[in-house]
């Protein structure tokens, strides 16, 4: 007859034989970073809405009433853009914080919420805030930059890099997209929801 606590060590090694190897088939299947990365051409990452972006962030260098995001959460190639537009305004003396960067589907819809309770109406909310499927921020292509200052050298300069404003209401509001590196930045909006 086998001692109990033969079986009972054999068992948990088993399972954490087991354990083990659903973690390594999990790594492989999610990627280095432990997000699914399912790169669809011309669509966000596949689960990146659900990614939750930083709630707040240091504060930001040259104007304490704004914030400085980390970008997690964002496209790999979106931190890439925004880091070389970084880089070009540092080379110019400015200095760039996000404000706000990328959001989950529920963060989007608690800044839209606020909105609504705000503005008072879905409809005046709209032209502020956007829902959760129709966000930039939640697709990871969006960030609102601080001071103004900051923003306005975005807009005069961003474009060359992929970094367009989109909203002629929100001045701090950027959005990236590649293809505007060299067809340049489309037409304003008047505001999130075109009118």
């Amino acid at each position: 007859m086998v001692p109990t606590t033969v079986i009972s060590s054999r068992r948990t090694a088993i399972s954490v034989f087991a354990a083990l190897g659903l973690v390594g088939v999990a790594m492989v299947a999610l990627g280095a970073t432990g997000v699914a990365v399912k790169p669809i051409a011309g669509k966000a990452l596949a689960v990146l809405e659900e990614v939750p972006g930083p709630e707040s962030g240091p504060t930001c260098a040259v104007d304490k009433r704004y914030v400085d995001e980390d970008t997690f959460g964002m496209r790999p190639d979106v931190i890439d853009a925004w880091n070389a537009l970084r880089t070009k305004a540092k080379a110019q003396n400015v200095t760039l914080c996000v404000n706000d960067g990328k959001r989950s589907r529920a963060q989007q819809q608690r800044e839209f919420d606020k909105a609504v309770e705000r503005f008072g109406s879905v409809e005046q909310a709209k032209k502020w805030a956007l829902q959760p499927e129709t966000s930039m921020h939640v697709k990871g292509i969006a960030v609102d930059i601080q001071p103004l200052n900051s923003a306005s050298w975005v807009d005069k300069n961003g474009g060359a890099l992929g970094w367009c404003r989109r909203y002629d209401n929100e001045k701090w509001h950027f959005e990236y997209d590649p293809a505007w590196v060299t067809g340049g930045c489309p037409a304003l909006l008047p505001s999130a929801t075109g009118n």
